[in-house]
């Protein structure tokens, strides 16, 4: 059996997994959906992206109810409103209901990138915390695979495979609500919240050896009170999470993620197989994702941020390379994407939340996880709303994309290897002085 601390983080994870399904799932309807209502280009790449907007404003409230309500109640929250929006997705029948939808579920996309992370580091030891926070990470491709799966065994149901497709999320999303009912809440948010005695056998069931220093360390953590997360003193942290989370969608995954099908049809498959090929980019996803969970304590996280970044740099440029003779070469774009989401998935993939989730103080976790998860979906959908727009406006569009995606990767290589710190085996509050935070 799981211990304690594992058992909870798992359940908080799932979040991850309604985040990674609510991502990919549109990949299979996205094609049906654009023909069905008449769409072009323009509105094609909003009607997908409106769920990022949504992941957007998310992201960007949810820190000041997780801090007011406490981690969990927001979390439930969040599975009623992946509830809501896959009955809505599935059943209605008018354009502008659909996109109201989308973008409930994204609301719960980037409220739960947020609180699922801050939650797991709040719970977990500090030996195991780089395996449990990305476990998160674990579920979202999980959630990603199981989309891409669903997608493939659905398009055959006719005009209404898209709402079977949208619409199997209610079973997960009803799950997740169930299972975090038996969670507890974060000890952490207990005791900035003065409520100690509660907080106690909760600290004591996560397997803290000495309870009365880690309420001490917590205190202490947050013992002048400031708030304001923009401020000199919280510069470097600021600096980190916006940086990684930018890179994080300028490596051109949400493209990917949203538009596989579209994708391999650009590069001359056939439809049926336009929608097969995703299922192995998801494989691979998971795949490498369970190998970096187990070494990122090991490891670190920047060393898996450096080897990704020069695996991404080499495979998205072999797939720009591809795109500029897609009757030639396009049968390789396979290949290439599996090598490409392979790295993705063993760096940038399994630590962004991580890192982002450690860097900064107990004060303004929650504000700080908001901010890089804030950034991560605007770039998400300035990347997902202009794909379209950028491969159906030349023939060269795919071959412009993934150049550019590639010429990011070489900025991040660069970044990761002079900027970025360690964080592993650190806990919490040391993270914070090593940043210089007193």
């Amino acid at each position: 059996m799981f211990s304690y601390p594992v058992r909870i983080a798992l359940i908080a994870a799932l979040g991850g997994f309604l985040f990674g399904f609510e991502t990919a799932v549109i990949s299979g309807a996205e094609k049906i959906i654009q023909q069905l209502w008449s769409l072009n280009s323009f509105w094609q790449g909003f009607t997908v992206a409106s769920s990022l907007i949504g992941t957007v404003i998310g992201s960007l409230v949810v820190g000041t109810p997780a801090k007011t309500y406490g981690r969990k109640k927001v979390l439930q929250t969040i599975a009623v409103i992946y509830l809501i929006s896959a009955i809505g997705c599935a059943s209605i029948s008018a354009w502008l209901l659909f996109v109201l939808f989308r973008f409930m579920g994204g609301i719960a996309v980037g409220a739960s990138s947020v609180v699922g992370p801050m939650y797991i580091s709040e719970i977990a030891p500090a030996h195991l915390r780089g395996r449990l926070a990305g476990s998160f990470q674990l579920n979202i491709v999980g959630g990603i695979f199981i989309a891409y799966l669903t997608n493939f065994l659905f398009v055959g149901l006719g005009d209404d495979a898209w709402r079977w497709m949208l619409g199997i999320m209610m079973v997960p999303a009803g799950l997740f609500w169930l299972l975090l009912r038996t969670i507890p809440e974060s000890p952490r948010w207990l005791i900035l919240n003065n409520r100690e005695a509660e907080a106690i056998p909760i600290l004591r069931k996560l397997e803290e050896t000495d309870v009365e220093k880690a309420i001490r360390s917590i205190r202490e953590s947050v013992k002048t009170h400031e708030e304001r997360l923009f401020q000199p003193r919280y510069a470097k942290p600021v600096l980190y999470a916006v940086l990684l989370a930018m890179f994080n969608q300028l490596a051109g995954i949400n493209a990917i993620l949203y538009y596989a099908p579209r994708i391999f049809e650009l590069a001359g498959f056939s439809a049926e197989k336009a929608f097969l090929q995703p299922v192995y980019i998801g494989a691979a996803n998971l795949l490498f994702t369970l190998l970096a969970m187990t070494v990122i304590d090991k490891f670190g996280r920047k060393t898996l941020l450096l080897i990704g970044s020069v695996g991404m740099i080499i495979f998205l440029a072999l797939t720009a390379y591809a795109f500029r003779d897609p009757a030639t070469l396009g049968g390789n774009v396979l290949v290439y994407l599996i090598g490409y989401i392979a790295f993705f998935a063993f760096s940038q993939g399994a630590v962004i939340w991580v890192f982002i989730s450690e860097i900064f103080p107990n004060t303004v976790r929650s504000q700080g996880g908001s901010l890089g998860s804030f950034t991560h979906w605007i770039m998400a959908a300035i990347i997902s709303w202009t794909f379209p727009i950028i491969v159906e406006s030349s023939r060269l569009g795919g071959f412009y994309s993934f150049i550019f995606y590639s010429g990011m990767m070489l900025l991040q290589l660069l970044f990761i290897w002079k900027i970025m710190p360690e964080t592993k085996g650190r806990s919490l509050e040391d993270i914070q002085k090593d940043l210089g935070i007193e």
